[in-house]
């Protein structure tokens, strides 16, 4: 079926973090303004309808009427395997696969289960928020291999500095985000076995965080970290229906563990968890029948960056924004301004009313950039462009130089 993505879903009274969650952003520091005239774009959370099998599903799942403690089916596991080896072309057997509600509740238990308190975890900034937080909070300590940015915005690995803090008697693990959040980076082939080799040879553990993977241009090919390499005894991937079918709400982690000694640990760690039932119904029916929805979304999503990069190029050529390989997020770099990023903020946060997410809340690195999370209807993204473009127009008349 055709879906019509420019549909306008009105989100606010439905319990939406994103749309009715004010007193929430403002308690965390994203925003000072929050109101009726907000446009939130600051979460990895689509405003698109979901597939139309997964409406049907979950429909049938109320039509039972009974919501008791559930345990997964072999449908479960099957779905997930068909999904990746066709999908991805990577083999996942049954007993790898484990449950878990949520990928930071994931990130935070793997800390804990092969870490101990003081132990260094290398991750590489600018990197999502929850990778500091669940390293930090849980007494460990950070080792930034800070990704290098080129002219152009392309991100490429220090693998020297990699392998230098890989080698330190203290480091323990390694956090991969591929598709990188919020650069927006696929990895490739090479860069992964490199990265794999290095953690092998130093016992560092890799915790793969790989949810955006069917996330991914038309155009490019995501490889999971484990295919990378013939040794995956120290990997451990985590996928997810969350952000690829609009689903963060169902709670829906699944955590690939092919060493069963690792395994073993993490699930001691986790202990019992018990899905939804329509957490279930959704996994299977996505799975199975979600690839043409999919697709569009993917056609749709390629369409809403070219805008993006059309209209920064015509009205704020100022700031600087390269297509993403993978992921629905953009990583705009506002640092040809000339002004400081706390402007930045109150220019679009306080006087366009857009709520984007500060860069620096992704490392120093990321101080002089905005993110923002670009899986909304179309005319919702103009809207906050038109805004945001308004609020940066007297930078461009008392600066006309900027534009040549």
């Amino acid at each position: 079926m055709k879906y019509n993505f420019d549909e306008i879903v009105n989100r606010r009274g439905t319990y939406s973090l994103k749309w009715d969650g004010g007193e929430i952003v403002r308690e965390v520091g994203l925003t000072e303004r929050y109101d009726e005239e907000t446009l939130p774009l600051f979460t990895a959370d689509m405003d698109l309808p979901v597939p139309q099998p997964l409406i049907d599903a979950l429909h049938k799942t109320v039509d039972h009427k009974i919501f008791g403690y559930s345990v997964l089916p072999e449908e479960y596991y099957e779905a997930i395997q068909h999904w990746f080896i066709k999908r991805h072309n990577w083999e996942i057997k049954k007993e790898e696969i484990v449950y878990s509600p949520g990928t930071v509740h994931a990130l935070n238990i793997a800390v804990r289960a092969f870490t101990e308190p003081g132990d260094g975890i290398i991750i590489q900034r600018p990197v999502y928020p929850p990778f500091t937080a669940s390293i930090e909070g849980n007494g460990r300590q950070v080792r930034n291999n800070a990704l290098t940015c080129d002219d152009g915005g392309y991100y490429s690995i220090d693998f020297e500095d990699f392998e230098a803090k890989a080698k330190e008697e203290k480091t323990k693990m390694f956090i991969l985000c591929n598709p990188h959040n919020p650069t927006g980076r696929i990895f490739t082939m090479e860069e992964l076995k490199k990265l794999s080799d290095i953690c092998a040879k130093n016992d560092v553990i890799i915790i793969a965080d790989e949810i955006h993977g069917d996330l991914i241009r038309r155009d490019q090919t995501f490889i999971p970290m484990a295919k990378a390499t013939e040794n995956n005894d120290h990997i451990i991937t985590y996928t997810a229906i969350n952000k690829t079918f609009n689903v963060a709400g169902l709670h829906c982690t699944n955590v690939i563990i092919p060493n069963p000694e690792l395994r073993k640990t993490f699930s001691g760690v986790l202990g019992m968890q018990l899905p939804s039932p329509f957490t279930i119904s959704a996994l299977i029916a996505v799975y199975n029948k979600g690839e043409e929805w999919l697709e569009q979304l993917k056609e749709y999503i390629d369409g809403t960056m070219e805008f993006v990069k059309n209209f920064l190029a015509e009205r704020m050529p100022e700031v600087k924004v390269r297509i993403p390989e993978g992921t629905y997020v953009m990583w705009m770099n506002f640092s040809a301004y000339g002004i400081s990023p706390e402007e930045v903020h109150d220019r679009i946060y306080n006087r366009a009313n857009v709520l984007l997410e500060d860069g620096s809340m992704f490392g120093e690195e990321g101080l002089n950039y905005q993110r923002i999370c670009i899986p909304s209807p179309r005319s919702i993204i103009k809207e906050a462009f038109e805004r945001i473009a308004r609020e940066f127009e007297d930078i461009t008349h008392m600066n006309p130089l900027k534009r040549s």
